[in-house]
């Protein structure tokens, strides 16, 4: 009885514990965000001189800061889903590496100058006056922040340049009409749309269905994964050398072609170097089995995903602050669509502290919708997605083509679902088709030809991917652009209405 009855207190303590941590967590949240956002006011209150349109800007800085906990919460999940979902890290570690390569990317190689959005969406021949200019990046900020929260409401990763990109294209559409708009750039985008996920589909797919034969398919596992698993990791090496050169590091420095591709040489070479020991050295107490070749792939995995996520705060923090740095220029009498703008440190500061907070906060839902809600993921397949988002937008850069690094990565993963449905299914017949060997020579079966048919049958294709997911992430990339183009031209209505 009395053992009953301690049993009964225990459980009721768990419960008092479970609820006082909920409790906790709930108020973590708010807390948290009410904090970031104050201080955001205070920031930008104390760094903008003091002038007609200081009010704006300040009010601009508290959108951005919303926009940086969007970008957060959904952008991140294409570097760190995979990851989580191969369980090469745990969501905690994910989170953790995810903000503090975000948020270095974004401090150390943000830059000190950005090209802002209506340089390259605006006609620089149709000057808007200032206050008109500042509800224009402000609106496009806004319909982008809260079109990003939508999709990570639903769980549809989006590219939040395109968020971007739609904001300012329908603002100023509301604001000096279709001529302010240079179209063939929201032309080039569409394009995008199609071009990104097809080429990250086909090298992922690639990447995995040489690892399959060289490594995977061998009757020796091992021997084989000593001679090639070095070499692949090597060029995982020379490609993010290439790639932080090229895009990490683009905001700080532009190094000439030569250099980029010498880099990547070298880091090859040296990383081949130090690879083939280690790799020699754990094959040793290795079985000859998929699994324990697969965790060959987790540590080089581990630091794609961390490289991919500096990368993204150097380059994607711009999509927050940006426009901000373009309202600072235009409050100070600057122009900001005939060229670059400069951005201060403490614009910069908004979007990687954002970034980080709104990964924390609301980023493992679509984290665990991109690493294991589409396809089921290892080690070797979410490396294959790392190094395909890398040499995509590497060959992207080269020929000049517009694509999105989010869709890319949801391509990579949905091309190594798709290769691994095909090899699984391969020689696994169509059930809904009869061929004539069954009736031609069921005897061979020692079967009736009805006994055959039904046998055969049985032999279903296995589906490796959620189709639901296919339909649901490709309608979210098409409206994105015209859903946030919607969305800023009412923003950008109310605000002159409000700003008189």
């Amino acid at each position: 009885m009395a053992k009953s009855a301690l049993d009964k207190d225990l459980k009721k303590v768990v419960r008092i514990e479970h609820a006082t941590q909920d409790l906790t967590r709930s108020l973590t949240t708010p807390g948290l965000l009410i904090l970031f956002l104050m201080g955001t006011v205070v920031v930008a209150s104390l760094s903008v001189a003091q002038g007609p349109l200081s009010y704006l800007v300040v009010i601009a800085a508290l959108i951005a800061a919303y926009m940086a906990l969007s970008i957060g919460a959904n952008d991140v999940a294409n570097n760190m889903g995979p990851a989580v979902g191969s369980r090469a890290l745990t969501m905690g570690s994910a989170l953790a590496i995810a903000a503090v390569c975000e948020a270095s990317g974004a401090l150390i190689a943000g830059g000190d100058v950005v090209k802002t959005i209506s340089r390259d969406l605006l006609r620089p021949d149709i000057n808007l006056p200032p206050i008109h200019f500042v509800l224009v990046m402000s609106a496009a900020l806004l319909a982008a922040a809260v079109w990003t929260h939508l999709a990570t409401f639903l769980g549809a990763p989006i590219s939040t340049t395109h968020s971007v990109v739609g904001g300012v294209m329908g603002a100023a559409v509301a604001a000096a009409g279709i001529k302010m708009v240079v179209w063939p750039v929201i032309g080039a985008i569409a394009a995008s749309w199609v071009i990104s996920p097809v080429m990250g589909g086909l090298i992922a797919a690639a990447l995995l269905g040489f690892i399959k034969w060289a490594v995977l398919f061998r009757e020796d596992k091992i021997s084989a994964a000593r001679r090639w698993v070095p070499a692949i990791i090597a060029l995982m090496t020379g490609i993010f050398t290439m790639y932080l050169v090229e895009k990490g590091l683009s905001r700080v420095w532009s190094p000439p072609l030569a250099l980029i591709i010498g880099s990547g040489l070298v880091a090859f070479l040296a990383a081949f170097a130090a690879t083939r020991p280690w790799v020699n050295a754990r094959s040793h107490t290795m079985e000859n089995r998929r699994k324990d070749v697969s965790a060959l792939f987790t540590l080089p995995l581990i630091c794609s995903a961390a490289l991919l996520s500096f990368a993204h705060g150097a380059n994607d923090v711009a999509n927050a602050v940006g426009p901000l740095a373009a309202i600072v220029s235009t409050a100070a009498g600057e122009s900001s669509t005939a060229g670059d703008v400069e951005l201060p440190f403490w614009v910069l500061l908004i979007g990687a502290v954002g970034i980080a907070i709104g990964l924390a906060l609301f980023g493992p839902k679509l984290i665990r919708r991109v690493g294991e809600q589409i396809t089921k993921m290892d080690a070797i397949r979410a490396f294959c997605v790392a190094l395909s988002a890398a040499i995509t937008v590497l060959v992207a850069s080269a020929l000049g083509m517009p694509v999105s690094s989010t869709h890319i990565a949801i391509g990579a993963i949905f091309g190594v679902g798709y290769l691994r449905e095909f090899l699984t299914n391969k020689g696994v017949p169509n059930p809904a088709v009869r061929p004539r060997s069954l009736f031609l020579e069921p005897s061979k079966l020692n079967k009736t030809p009805e006994q055959a048919i039904a046998n055969y049958r049985k032999r279903e294709r296995r589906k490796l991917v959620r189709r639901q997911h296919v339909v649901g992430i490709a309608a979210a990339w098409v409206i994105s652009v015209p859903a946030t183009a919607m969305l800023a031209g009412l923003f950008y209505a109310l605000m002159a209405t409000f700003a008189g």
